[in-house]
């Protein structure tokens, strides 16, 4: 293959925590060297990169795509495209599909659908329940023969606590990661925004942050007993963050993630009664949205991720409380994660430490940096660029973003894949 040199790249290295000027040399789909002096090699393709910022492709963990069974909201071609064109090289499904991804032939199925149809890579989840419906636990071995790279029941907690816990020990014992979204149940059941005094005035059911905290205090519980490998999907509130801190400490083997969408917004964003606000859980208060950005920077919360929910418009249309939660992201990750750095509030190195490198350590992938010998998946983007985004241009098949006609600030050029272009902006 020929090899292709980047040049007049500003390179992103979130592995070094470095933020400068060099190139950047492909060959045979991995990276060769990076640096600010590389010899030039024969039978090379040039890339100028203007100076521009090139980065690790983004890892997005929790990504909802709709096949099988609601593939008019959401297929592999349409996932895959939208996710090269927002910078994101993997996309890790999720399993709460019609039917649910819940057995090896399931697994195989959306995974051939996923290689034929995807210009990206894509790994898959598997539920941790069959039917994600919390009594009993699925063939975790099998299906991580089958690849599965984590286990999870989505927003469908375990409230079984025995299930759970045998669960959790069993993928200790295969070494498989759990994935969890911590809630209590009874006190979130039938709620759509946040306790307090914004939603008291729109008169929305609503659910205490304390839940949050409440339903992570039990998994590290079942952590301190089992030894998994485990991780939140969303900490979203400043109450969950003291428990998530003294697990940390005390050495349990426990990671956090928290959705774009409470990093960027909070709940004053629902305003009149706006269900492409409407997320899972509920946006919370500011001063939740700024301890969730503290925590990110201090490494407290170690992912950020889309949590990409395509909703079609009949489910979105429909008064707040009935109306169905998730939002798009894939396309609006990296603009929306701007805010952070051009809010001074994180660096491009520790934005794509969250965005890339962080979640590809944690699912055992050599991805997301910019070290010799790593696969070259990469994002060449334009932190500066203006624009208002226009939801009919994003290529989801559903378009439910909550970021639609709003000021945008940074976007992406180019992707690639293992060194080969999957999406160039004209």
């Amino acid at each position: 293959m020929t090899a292709t040199l980047f040049t007049n790249a500003r390179l992103i290295d979130p592995e070094a925590g470095s933020d400068t000027l060099g190139s950047l040399l492909v060959r045979d789909g991995r990276i060769a060297a990076a640096g600010a002096e590389i010899v030039l090699p024969q039978d090379v393709d040039l890339v100028d990169c203007g100076g521009k910022c090139l980065a690790p492709g983004i890892v997005d963990i929790g990504v909802k795509v709709c096949e099988p069974g609601e593939r008019h909201k959401e297929s592999y071609r349409s996932a895959g495209l939208a996710a090269a064109a927002g910078g994101v090289t993997t996309m890790v499904t999720r399993p709460d599909t019609t039917p649910t991804i819940d057995n090896p032939e399931t697994l195989e199925f959306v995974t051939r659908r996923a290689n034929a149809a995807a210009p990206v890579n894509v790994l898959p989840m598997a539920a941790l329940t069959k039917g994600r419906e919390g009594r009993e636990m699925t063939e975790i071995g099998f299906l991580m023969d089958a690849g599965a790279v984590a286990f999870t029941d989505c927003d469908h907690v375990v409230t079984n606590t025995k299930v759970f816990s045998r669960a959790l020990s069993y993928a200790r014992s295969c070494g498989a990661l759990v994935i969890a979204h911590p809630q209590e149940p009874g006190l979130s059941a039938g709620s759509c925004a946040t306790s307090g005094k914004f939603a008291s005035l729109r008169g929305l059911p609503a659910v205490s942050p304390i839940a949050e905290r409440m339903g992570l205090d039990r998994d590290i519980a079942l952590l301190e007993m089992t030894g998994a490998r485990y991780h939140a999907d969303q900490i979203t509130t400043a109450r969950a963050l003291p428990a998530l801190e003294r697990a940390k400490k005390n050495g349990l083997d426990i990671t956090a993630g928290v959705s774009i969408h409470h990093l960027t917004l909070n709940e004053l964003d629902v305003a009149d009664y706006r269900t492409f606000f409407k997320v899972k859980p509920p946006l919370r208060s500011e001063d939740d949205r700024l301890a969730a950005i503290d925590a990110l920077r201090s490494g407290l919360i170690d992912i950020i991720c889309s949590m990409h929910t395509p909703q079609d418009e009949e489910s979105k249309r429909l008064p707040f409380e009935e109306a169905a939660s998730g939002a798009v992201a894939l396309e609006t990750l990296l603009p929306a994660a701007m805010r952070l750095y051009h809010g001074d509030h994180l660096d491009l190195p520790a934005l794509f430490a969250a965005l890339s490198l962080n979640p590809a350590r944690r699912l055992g992938l050599d991805s997301g940096r910019l070290s010799a010998g790593a696969p070259a998946d990469l994002v060449l983007f334009d932190p500066d660029v203006p624009f208002v985004l226009d939801r009919a241009t994003l290529h989801s098949k559903s378009r439910n973003t909550p970021f639609d006609g709003q000021r945008m600030q940074g976007r992406v050029l180019a992707t690639y894949v293992a060194g080969t272009p999957v999406y160039r902006r004209d």
